[in-house]
């Protein structure tokens, strides 16, 4: 029996699936995205200057930034067939399946012109540019549409997609120390290395299809519990609890029911999730500017303590993310989107290259099935 088959390696953990020049994850050499420390990003940048990095190889400057910035505002409009088709969608849907069919959507009114046998794709960083734009469009229309009975108008004065977001789901100017935040966390979910959904679209994108397809597919890889949906699972286990020791008796009555929880451990860090360090500390800084009296934070980290001491396992970026988008009026069911206006960036720069250095995708399985089996006719079954 092989190895796979003794599980040593299942969910191909451990297995080099390829190269990449984007971001470095739990290799010895930290979380860094085209060479830049996550750290750095995270307090120094906007969002907008990260998702350039990662789409165009360097960190824009004054000039460069302002351009993008302004290609993302213009990308923000909703084409009438697209919100016809965000109005015909049910309110009761999950928000991940309208995200999902908005971008097949927009990918059959705005096909893209790419020429195969020549390995020519001119409309790639245009599409890059209006799917990072539309996708806070498309959630938010459809979010008033069918809870508020109103079509919004997506214009914005807001120059950032985080600030874009929270204008149109809250209709009014968001704060800036939530602007702020929003950076903060998109940075923080923009790119990590070979994950599902990244894998997702980079298997896609080798078959040589089109970018709406490759990214169709990472949201349909994201929106499941064990990848971007943790974020949800985690507001929820979170919400269950009233006082920190409610928490702390509540987590050691699951986990004596073994119960998986939601939000801790990681596939590939050991100890910790360098990310969460940052997001744990905004959630903080969000918990006092809204007067948590619901006190999820405290909550959150009597949450922390059970789990480290009883089972060492560690808090990773779906954890205190969730506290800190529901502290900025964040609806639950919207936070594995968010994660979408993110990752978007980091999707497309693995598209951009496995298109550059392209090989068919395609791995073996060891067959652990039956073995010469004779034929039975049907009369004789």
């Amino acid at each position: 029996m092989g190895e796979a088959a003794k599980g040593k390696v299942g969910g191909l953990a451990g297995v080099v699936a390829g190269k990449s020049a984007i971001c470095t994850v739990g290799t010895g050499h930290g979380l860094n995205y085209r060479g830049y420390d996550i750290y750095d990003l995270a307090r120094e940048c906007e969002f907008e200057e990260v998702a350039y990095l990662l789409l165009r190889d360097e960190l824009p400057n004054k000039s460069q930034l302002a351009e993008f910035k302004q290609e993302l505002k213009a990308a923000r409009a909703l084409p009438k067939e697209l919100k016809e088709a965000l109005k015909l969608l049910p309110k009761n849907a999950h928000p991940m399946d309208i995200m999902r069919t908005g971008c097949s959507v927009l990918g059959c009114l705005e096909q893209e012109n790419l020429d195969v046998l020549k390995m020519q794709f001119p409309d790639q960083q245009k599409i890059a540019v209006r799917l990072l734009g539309i996708f806070p469009s498309i959630l938010t229309f459809w979010h008033h549409y069918h809870h508020s009975g109103k079509e919004i108008s997506t214009d914005s004065t807001q120059d950032s997609i985080g600030g874009y977001f929270l204008e149109l789901l809250h209709q009014t100017p968001p704060k800036d120390l939530w602007v702020k935040a929003m950076h903060v966390s998109l940075i923080l979910y923009a790119e990590h290395e070979f994950n599902a959904s990244t894998f997702t679209s980079r298997v896609i994108t080798a078959t040589m299809s089109d970018v709406y397809s490759a990214i169709t597919g990472a949201i349909g890889a994201l929106r499941g519990p064990l990848h971007g949906g943790a974020n949800e699972a985690a507001m929820d286990l979170i919400a269950e609890f009233k006082t920190p020791q409610e928490a702390i008796d509540g987590i050691h009555k699951k986990l004596s029911n073994k119960d998986k929880i939601m939000g801790f451990g990681h596939r590939v860090y050991v100890t910790a999730d360098p990310r969460n360090v940052v997001i744990k500390e905004w959630s903080r800084k969000l918990s006092d500017d809204v007067k948590d009296t619901k006190g999820l934070y405290p909550i959150s980290e009597a949450i922390e303590k059970v789990m480290w001491d009883e089972k060492k396992l560690f808090p990773n970026l779906d954890f205190y993310s969730a506290s800190a988008y529901h502290f900025m009026g964040i609806p639950t069911s919207y936070f594995t989107p968010i994660f979408i206006f993110s990752r978007t960036a980091g999707w497309i720069a693995h598209v951009f290259e496995q298109r550059a250095n392209n090989k068919l995708i395609r791995p073996s399985s060891e067959y652990i099935g039956p073995e010469n089996r004779e034929f039975v006719p049907m009369d004789k079954r």
